[in-house]
């Protein structure tokens, strides 16, 4: 491949405070399926802001910068001044809010198509939540500046944010309905359970998942402790609800799941 053909990509570690350097003629890195360009890119059909005319595709393309993160890795801080967006395109981010005294629940985890930051930048406000990779992934940054000329010149990426703008508040919505009106622990579990399933999972008789969450993440979703996530989930294996493999969850009864959650 020609060296102006060759793209870099940096792969920054906040965790390990260091970054490296992997060029795309190299086994890309994390195993991640890197998408060079957003012309190219294979998932256009079914993501709705990256299924633009080709004009507008390619205007995109000239104005973000492709980076892949490892698992642990933040792409922006809670109060941190908007400075731009990251389009998600392989892996998963969790969104994030705490409080003064240290608590934190996860708002939603956001999966590969999603514009991240997207609130905050559109508005000139600060980030109002913490993105944080939970598994490796690719998220391509565009500054404000840029991304709000790119929407001025086209009007259809314009109606796609807000498609997602409406899509996130009816998310957030259900979010606090299943958190807020809740009976217990375990309804909140249960109901996060098949939620998961629903967006995530294969299968038409049992649901095989993969859920890399922590049992304290999982709290953080639900408003719970980590201590009453471990105590559920050892309780519904023994009620042969689900079984854990590793990072796979197996719903092994689904209607008695959705019992719990009152559904």
């Amino acid at each position: 491949m020609p060296d102006n053909e060759m793209s870099v990509f940096r792969i920054v570690s906040r965790r390990a405070g260091r970054s490296a350097w992997y060029d795309s003629a190299m086994r890309a890195p994390y195993g991640l399926e890197i998408i060079e360009n957003c012309v190219a890119c294979p998932h256009l059909q079914e993501r709705v802001f990256c299924n633009l005319p080709p004009v507008a595709l390619q205007r995109l393309s000239a104005i973000t910068s492709p980076s892949s993160y490892p698992k642990g890795a933040t792409l922006f801080v809670e109060g941190q001044t908007a400075r731009g967006v990251f389009i998600l395109c392989n892996g998963r981010v969790k969104l994030s809010t705490s409080s003064a005294d240290g608590k934190t629940l996860i708002v939603r985890i956001a999966d590969p198509g999603e514009i991240l930051g997207l609130p905050a930048t559109v508005t000139g406000k600060p980030y109002e939540l913490s993105a944080d990779v939970v598994e490796p992934s690719q998220a391509n940054f565009i500054s404000r500046a840029d991304f709000l000329n790119f929407l001025r010149e086209n009007g259809d990426a314009a109606l796609r944010v807000a498609q997602q703008l409406g899509d996130t508040y009816h998310a957030a919505v259900a979010e606090m309905r299943s958190i807020g009106l809740s009976h217990s622990a375990g309804e909140k579990l249960a109901r996060f359970l098949l939620d998961w399933c629903a967006s995530h999972g294969s299968g038409k008789g049992e649901i095989r998942v993969k859920l890399t969450l922590t049992h304290e993440e999982i709290a953080q979703m639900i408003g719970s402790s980590r201590e009453t996530v471990t105590r559920l989930f050892s309780d519904f294996k023994k009620k042969k609800l689900l079984q854990v493999n590793g990072s796979t969850l197996v719903v092994r009864d689904k209607t008695g799941l959705e019992g719990l959650a009152g559904i």
